[in-house]
């Protein structure tokens, strides 16, 4: 990682404006094949591996109990399907079984085992970005990487030894996960010209959506054919190799990067200039405790991924108990939400930039802009979900509709953080990060409740609470959001604790 003095004695040897002109034009010829768009792939695998060892339970676990659907309704005719249909997934069940080893775990046990993958993650978010941002991310993020994949070879064998196990393993692979998601936004600092940052790092996050549409493709399939546990032991096993990809490849800066050129290091260094990326150990801890935009942020971040685990958690479960899928369909069911949501997320990040480049408006309008729209359609779809439930193919639409419209928001209140104190990002997108994990925590908990009720209205309840949650959270950023770097968030003039 390299020093402030390291920095500006690089950006010494650009003399004038117009040579971060002629770099400015070099680079954009070069397009996606530049390093730090490579950059962005190789994080955007990274984030791809991530998601899938977050995701592979929840298309497992339809196969991994003895039934995921909840209790019998009073009225029939508005929660169940044909007999038909239902001797078709019991007889789904009865494959599966003879091929992997099926729990009795109510939904309570299951909402608690899917939560539990984020009880122990808001305890790593802080560390690990502020570690990250001092000593650079590389090995953080790389550490973080080959641990989660390693123990994803173990799931299957510690639901065998028993709840307890499973999600004591799992809250360790959560905090290991949480180095990766946390540590590699540091990265950025140093990499990401700010006309470019939403594009970056929008492709960097798509990894998430694509990661999710792979294991819940390839998931069902695999539950209904070879067995459940290979939906752990193939992944896992090729992400453990994928693991040696990272360490050779990723650099920290591009002043150290051996094969950047030197118009595109220039271009990035000079695009930096202005703002020190280089923290000390101090922070500026009171300015931040009383800071709303910062809190804006933050419960912005905890409404937006109470939604999102959610999603992650109980889509297939959803599609299974409701549209009474059988597994093979239920993955690729499941997956089209998060295939057309890594698309729109590249495609949000692309027109964020677009309309900041083009001065069409501020910032911060752009930033509130995308997080509205990727709140409140999203919510009105979701509440409006439970009524057409008797539609498959309307409930397949708003799914879709859902994921690609939410996406949005990863240009929108989900990167405002870098805008406001870039010179802080490892330790904010941690902090960031420990609210993000508390709603994962309950969000899943509380939805595994509701399942458990006897009521007709136990989906609904559920869309009605995230979409209040959500949209309480965008009042709240509308109200008090800015982007504009901060005095606290500059060198020279941050106080001490």
């Amino acid at each position: 990682m390299s020093t402030g003095p390291d920095v500006k004695a690089t950006v010494g040897d650009i003399s004038n404006d117009g040579n971060l002109n002629m770099a400015q034009e070099e680079c954009s010829r070069k397009g996606f094949c530049s390093v730090r768009h490579g950059l962005a792939l190789i994080l955007q695998l990274c984030n791809f591996s991530i998601y899938t060892q977050q995701m592979n339970l929840s298309i497992a676990i339809p196969a991994m109990v003895n039934n995921t659907a909840p209790p019998s309704q009073p009225n029939a005719s508005t929660e169940r399907p044909s007999t038909d249909s239902q001797d078709y997934w019991n007889e789904t069940l009865k494959e599966f079984k003879a091929m992997a080893p099926a729990y009795d775990w109510s939904p309570e046990i299951q909402g608690v085992i899917l939560s539990s993958l984020n009880y122990g993650s808001f305890l790593a978010p802080i560390p690990s970005g502020y570690v990250a941002g001092i000593f650079g991310a590389k090995y953080v993020v790389g550490a973080g990487l080959f641990i989660s994949s390693f123990l994803t070879l173990f799931i299957p064998l510690a639901a065998n030894a028993g709840v307890a196990l499973l999600i004591v393993l799992r809250i360790v692979q959560g905090i290991a996960q949480v180095m990766v998601l946390t540590g590699q936004y540091s990265i950025w600092v140093k990499w990401a010209p700010p006309l470019e940052r939403s594009q970056l790092t929008t492709i960097a996050g798509s990894g998430s959506m694509l990661g999710s549409f792979i294991v819940l493709l390839v998931g069902g399939l695999l539950c209904q054919t070879i067995g459940w546990p290979y939906v752990f032991y193939i992944f896992g096993g090729f992400f453990c190799a994928c693991c040696l990809l990272w360490f050779p490849l990723i650099y920290d800066d591009p002043v150290n990067h051996p094969f950047i050129s030197a118009g595109e290091k220039r271009y990035i260094v000079c695009s930096l200039a202005q703002q020190d990326c280089s923290p000390g150990w101090s922070l500026p801890i009171r300015a931040m405790i009383f800071f709303l935009p910062l809190w804006a942020i933050l419960i912005s971040y905890f409404c937006e991924y109470w939604l999102f685990f959610l999603i992650m958690a109980y889509t297939p479960t959803y599609i299974s108990s409701v549209l009474q899928a059988n597994l093979r369909d239920s993955g690729i069911l499941s997956a089209l939400p998060f295939v057309v949501g890594c698309i729109c997320i590249i495609l949000g990040g692309l027109l964020a930039d677009f309309l900041l480049s083009r001065n069409f408006f501020r910032l911060i309008t752009i930033r509130k802009l995308f997080t509205a729209i990727g709140v409140l359609f999203p919510s009105v779809i979701l509440m409006s979900l439970p009524f057409f439930r008797s539609s498959h193919s309307m409930t397949m639409t708003f799914l879709v509709l859902s994921s690609a419209i939410s996406s949005f928001c990863e240009s929108g209140a989900l990167v405002n953080f870098l805008d406001i104190a870039p010179l802080f990002t490892g330790f904010l997108k941690g902090l960031l990060q420990v609210f993000a994990h508390i709603a994962g925590a309950i969000s899943p908990t509380a939805a595994g409740f509701f399942i458990s009720q006897d009521s007709d209205f136990f989906w609904r309840n559920v869309f009605l609470l995230s979409a209040a949650i959500n949209i309480s959270g965008l009042f709240f950023y509308l109200i008090f959001g800015r982007a504009d770097v901060q005095d606290w968030a500059k060198e020279q003039t941050f106080t001490h604790l």
